[in-house]
């Protein structure tokens, strides 16, 4: 299958077949991806959560520190997975927080996630200092930090611990040419360009990054 540059990673109807494919989502997931649909508020896409699902239970991931809450969908996702699982999750946007905690107070998952207020370098060299470790980190939050945050991750992980990082394809765009994209979305393109360049060719990662969803990259820490 080849790379598409209308906006698809995969081919379209590639898509829709797999999504017959996945796994049933319970009624409360499905009302909080529809209240983000409203609100406008992206949140992982079908096939990230599957890849998630695989992860962690083939894995037996049980802490997991989650970078953008945004309203809450994909840590419940998480925590619905097994009920031993507790996640921390990071947050800066007030009115993201807001529906996230009205969300994890109304399920019962919600009462293992522990939502981290405030802009996430911060938030991450905090939990550095109180020397927390987790099994996995999902990272899906402000895409040019992304290097800037891995290297506090890397400190946050147990050996051998796996990231999730999503949207590292930003739906085909990452294939253009710099001069190719919008102006203002440049600095995005280079640093996210950089950033699957370093965590390929690092000493500390073994990543590989597949075109799945919105394009993840996979990490473990060497």
């Amino acid at each position: 299958m080849k790379y598409r540059y209308d906006g698809q990673v995969t081919d379209e109807r590639m898509d829709v077949y797999l999504e017959t494919l996945a796994s049933s989502v319970p009624e409360y997931l499905m009302e909080i991806a529809n209240q983000a649909h409203e609100e406008h508020v992206p949140i992982m896409r079908r096939q990230t959560g599957e890849i998630l699902r695989y992860m962690i239970r083939s894995c037996n991931i049980k802490s997991i520190l989650e970078v953008g809450t945004a309203i809450g969908y994909s840590a419940l996702y998480m925590a619905s997975l097994d009920d031993n699982i507790c996640i921390d999750t990071v947050e800066k946007v007030p009115a993201r927080i807001e529906s996230a905690k009205k969300n994890f107070k109304q399920y019962s998952q919600g009462q293992r996630i522990n939502l981290l207020e405030g802009d996430a370098a911060e938030v991450l060299k905090k939990l550095q200092n109180e020397k927390r470790l987790y099994d996995m980190v999902f990272l899906d939050a402000a895409k040019a930090q992304y290097s800037i945050y891995m290297e506090h991750i890397y400190e946050l992980l147990e050996s051998g611990g796996l990231v999730i990082t999503d949207n590292v394809l930003q739906e085909g765009e990452l294939l253009n040419s710099r001069y190719a994209v919008n102006r203002r979305d440049r600095t995005i393109h280079s640093r996210m360009r950089e950033f699957l360049y370093e965590i390929t060719h690092s000493d500390k990662w073994e990543t590989v990054v597949l075109p799945i969803g919105d394009g993840i990259a996979m990490s473990t820490r060497r």
